[in-house]
């Protein structure tokens, strides 16, 4: 059986000191919590959009030695080496009590399969069994000689297990809390070596254990008699360290000292698959839902095993067993509604004063010959809680705060979380996490960076500019709202923080880099409602709100505008006078897909220019939301696919970027911004998906390239740069349509587009030459029809006649003189339409000047001497451009590098190159360098002869009109 090996993320530092780790899966398979004996944080892991920061909980003082999660997963419990047990509402995080204390360690946690009751121990003598009904302590469990590392309730509610660290496996009688079998010795002895924890666990239909054997194997216990059943041997070379049935029981994943994790097919009692680590294997599970199991070393490190078991077997969740909870009751930890009746609700507190606690014990053998559980579950809870005090019909059960996570509430009926996948939370582009005791960033834009880092109760903040030559420093600020969240341009900043408590409002405020007036910083607390996100404009402040208010303010603290949105923001940004926002539009999609919609609002104006859908790649998740240098609206989804919006087709986003193409697994990318060409990111090294503020992080720019599939000529760049080209030129063209009907001058951006479609030219000439190379003479057929400029046309003639492809030539001449003759068509029409419109003005020129085909002769004579009779018409004019009507004579395109293009092939270079020089065309195209920046405004401004220049000089030689 060939081994193989999967890569692990990092979610704890044990600092290289090998420590026990936890996992767990939650109910629906959308978390994953970790946790490590060497770090006091718990973390809470999104595991549909595993590249969101995990949630930390710090409640603890000291390293986290176990996890347990209740049954309908709203509950989670902790142990660690502070002594202490917390419990935590799930998935919120929020801290809920210390539920019990030890005088040592605790090594294991364990509920029962209703969520009433907690199992906890360690190093000390007894197990606790807490009733999490009150918090009270129901029964301490004494038998022990060694610290109990693992806990187990049996999923019919009749026993637990327990084992410690010297082998030792006692069966406990939950009815009476009687040892019933004691089992010494049978497990290895770990010893003081607690990275090294025994554990066991219960079959899913609770007919028999499992213990790690003596013998680096897996042995199975009958549930009533103890008696060895068989055991799993396989490839383990070294004492197994942790087991974990699936979800069904038919498969069993187990890890070993000898940092393998095998999998079994129990029924088989055989291995079918195995996992090769660095480092062993400390803690699994498997995925409640789905063929996954998530395992975690004793380094900090976890990962997702996916498709553990073939395609060609049953599905570890196929066919589960009835014995395990039917009706999912939480816990009194939770709030729940006064009015809902407890018949439907599941309310334990009622069950508790309700139910009789003298009901029969269940006959232990009769369970024995069941292989499917289908007690009442009212009976099942009255027999788990048959020892526990009885609670008084005035007691009602501890509430938390009003309202809970999700912003709805849930009482202790509630089955379970909501089965659909997590919608993204909002998040602040260019913002860090918080990390205590260190400096992380509010916001990281291509200007410059906001930074802090919490001290004795306030933050300390920062401001710096990329650009250390833009002016004076900016003085640091002393933060007393605890900010979270911000956004620089080169005006000001502004930052907010979300509410923490009824006495702590969410507050926003703006800060100016500088005023004529003093007092120009303002701040606004919102009442009942939450800062999410926040953006600037050059004249103005915007906020999004978790009430799905989008408010606007003026720079100095006006309130203009407050709109109401769609669904709730994931995003905000700001240029200049855009704002765009992007808002859940329905919950995600079975397939976890989220569904945004983006929405672009112009704050001068009041309008909203566009709209629409923002396209992710499936399963993924958005990261980076903003415009480019040049104001193009930009994304960048957890995938590491870059979009960009165009207006070409309607309104579509263009895929510029995407790391699959870098095929660097090991790199994250944290983007910053981009311009025209370069993509401005931070490069993090996996498993982390941001940078430290200290040291300053290094940018790194990555070049703009499309996903485009390999092509059959190995032609990508020439492709990419023609693709590009284009879009540059549209882009160019739309900006001088706006200029124009706004009656602007647009002297400047006609140059820039002569000098694109030059650039545009010259490489679609290259892209014909790698097609005459590669036989594809139909494509390169294609390209010609793209060429802009006559010259560059006869250029591809002269290209494919050095290259002796006779046909193609003959073919590109046939679509010259085509194009020659629309043009004449198209030229002799405005002239007549001139000319007409002349005669009827009493102070124009003779129209027979501007129709005298002897004008047209003379003209063609001045630009185009070469040329022959039949092809005697000027250059092309430009699509509805005045800047391609401009004469080349001074900013042509030239084509040197055809003749490189055409050694390269290899063609006569010296008989290739005569021919153009002599020609004179290629001479007479200038090289014109493709701007580094097309959004930039091009540098070279000289002046051009355009066709009416020339007129108006001939006119002026034969004194027939006025200049």
């Amino acid at each position: 059986m060939k081994i193989r090996s999967m890569k692990l993320r990092e979610a704890h530092k044990n600092n290289g000191v090998g420590s026990f780790c936890s996992i767990l899966w939650d109910l629906q398979g959308q978390y994953i919590v970790t946790a490590s004996s060497s770090d006091p944080s718990i973390c809470i892991h999104d595991a549909l959009l595993p590249s969101i920061s995990p949630k930390l909980l710090r409640n603890h003082r000291d390293g986290v030695t176990a996890l347990a999660l209740s049954p309908n997963s709203t509950c989670l419990a902790s142990g660690s080496m502070d002594h202490s047990v917390k419990l935590y509402k799930f998935p919120g995080g929020e801290f809920q009590t210390n539920i019990t204390r030890f005088t040592l360690p605790i090594r294991a946690l364990a509920f029962n399969k209703s969520g009433t009751m907690l199992a906890a121990a360690g190093d000390d003598e007894g197990i606790k069994l807490i009733n999490t009904i009150d918090g009270s302590i129901a029964r301490v469990l004494k038998g022990h000689r060694g610290s109990v590392t693992g806990l187990a309730f049996d999923p019919k509610s009749e026993y637990m297990a327990s084992v410690d660290s010297v082998g030792t496996v006692i069966f406990w009688e939950l009815h009476s809390g009687v040892t019933v079998h004691t089992l010494k010795g049978i497990a290895p002895d770990t010893g003081s070596d607690f990275s090294v924890l025994n554990t066991i666990n219960w079959s899913p239909d609770g007919e028999m254990l499992a213990v790690p054997g003596l013998k680096n194997d897996l042995v199975m216990y009958d549930r009533d008699t103890a008696e060895k059943l068989f055991s799993l041997r396989g490839d383990h070379t070294q004492p197994i360290c942790y087991l974990s049935w699936s979800p069904n029981g038919k498969y069993m994943a187990t890890s070993g000292s000898d940092n393998q994790v095998l999998i079994w097919d129990v029924d088989q009692r055989q291995d079918i698959d195995r996992q090769k680590f660095d480092e062993r294997i400390s803690c699994m599970a498997w995925k409640p839902h789905g063929n996954a199991l998530v395992v975690i070393d004793i380094m900090g490190k976890y990962g997702v095993w996916d498709s553990t078991i073939p395609s060609s077997m049953k599905s570890p969740t196929e066919g589960i067993p009835s014995s395990q909870s039917k009706n999912g009751n939480g816990l009194l930890l939770f709030d729940e509604d006064d009015h809902k009746d407890p018949s439907t609700s599941g309310s334990l507190s009622d069950i508790g004063e309700d139910t009789s606690f003298k009901s029969e014990l269940p006959n232990r053998k009769r369970l024995r010959k069941q292989s499917k559980y289908d007690e009442d579950s009212d009976e099942d809870i009255s027999n788990e809680l048959s020892f526990l005090p009885k609670t008084r019909a005035s007691k009602k059960a501890s509430r938390g705060p009003k309202g809970s996570f999700d912003n709805r509430k849930e009482g202790v009926g509630s089955t379970v979380i909501s089965a659909g996948p997590k919608m993204q939370e909002a998040f602040q582009s260019g913002a860090t996490p918080i990390q205590p005791g260190k400096r992380h960033f509010l916001c990281y834009n291509m200007l410059g960076s906001i930074t802090t880092m919490e001290h004795d109760g306030y933050s300390h903040i920062e401001i710096d500019f990329h650009d250390t030559g833009r002016g004076p420093r900016v003085p640091a600020m002393t933060d007393y709202f605890g900010f979270t969240m911000a956004s620089l341009n080169e005006n000001g900043s502004v930052f907010a923080n979300p509410c923490k408590g009824e006495n702590n409002m969410s507050t926003l405020m703006y800060r100016p880099f500088s005023s004529w007036a003093n007092n120009s910083e303002w701040s606004m607390r919102l009442e009942g409602e939450e800062v999410k996100a926040v953006a600037l404009g050059t004249s103005w402040v915007a906020a999004v709100t978790s009430l799905n208010f989008l408010r606007i303010f003026t720079l100095g603290g006006l309130q203009r505008f407050v709109l109401s949105l769609d669904g709730p923001v994931v995003n905000a940004s700001g240029f200049r006078e855009e704002l765009a926002v992007v808002t859940h539009a329905s919950p995600s999609l079975p397939s976890n897909e989220q569904v945004l919609e983006y929405r672009v609002f112009n704050i001068c104006n009041g309008s909203q220019p566009i709209r629409g859908r923002l396209p992710l790649t499936p399963g993924s998740c958005l990261t980076w939301f903003g415009f480019s240098e040049g104001g193009q609206l930009s994304s960048f989804d957890s995938y590491g696919v870059l979009r960009v919006f165009t207006n070409q087709y309607g309104g579509s986003w263009l895929p510029l970027f995407s790391t699959s193409k870098l095929k660097k697994t090991e790199e994250n990318y944290w983007v910053v911004g981009l311009n025209a060409s370069k993509l401005f990111c931070i490069v993090c090294k996996s498993p982390d998906l941001f940078p430290q503020a200290v040291p300053k992080p290094v940018l790194t720019l990555l070049d703009l390239s499309f996903p485009l599939v390999s092509s059959d000529l190995g032609a990508e760049n020439l492709e990419n740069e023609f693709i590009f080209s284009n879009m540059h030129l549209c882009q160019i063209q739309r900006r001088i349509e706006e200029m124009a009907a706004a009656g602007e001058d647009t002297t400047s951006l006609d140059d820039e587009a002569f000098d694109m479609e030059a650039a545009l030219d010259r490489c679609i000439l290259r892209l014909i030459a790698s097609c005459c190379n590669g036989d594809k003479l139909v494509r390169a057929t294609e390209l010609v029809k793209l060429l802009s400029l006559e010259k560059s046309v006869r250029g591809a003639i002269k290209l494919v006649t050095a290259l002796k492809l006779p046909n193609l030539a003959e073919r590109f001449n046939t679509i010259l003189e085509e194009r020659l003759l629309k043009e004449t068509t198209e030229a002799k029409v405005i002239a007549n339409t001139n000319s007409d419109a002349s005669m009827n003005a009493a102070d124009v020129v003779d129209a027979k000047t501007l129709t005298s085909p002897e004008i047209f002769k003379k003209f063609e004579n001045i630009i185009n001497p070469l040329s022959s009779e039949k092809l005697s018409f000027p250059l092309f004019k430009s699509a509805a451009k005045a800047g391609k009507e401009k004469s080349e004579q001074k900013q042509p395109a030239k084509l040197e590098d055809t003749t490189g293009v055409v050694k390269n092939l290899g063609g006569d270079s010296k008989s290739v190159g005569g021919e153009l020089k002599k020609g004179g065309e290629v001479n007479q195209i200038q090289q014109t360098h493709r701007p580094s920046n097309p959004f930039a405004k091009t540098t070279n401004n000289q002046e051009r002869s355009s066709l009416l220049d020339s007129l108006k000089k001939m006119k002026k030689t034969d004194g027939t009109g006025k200049r």
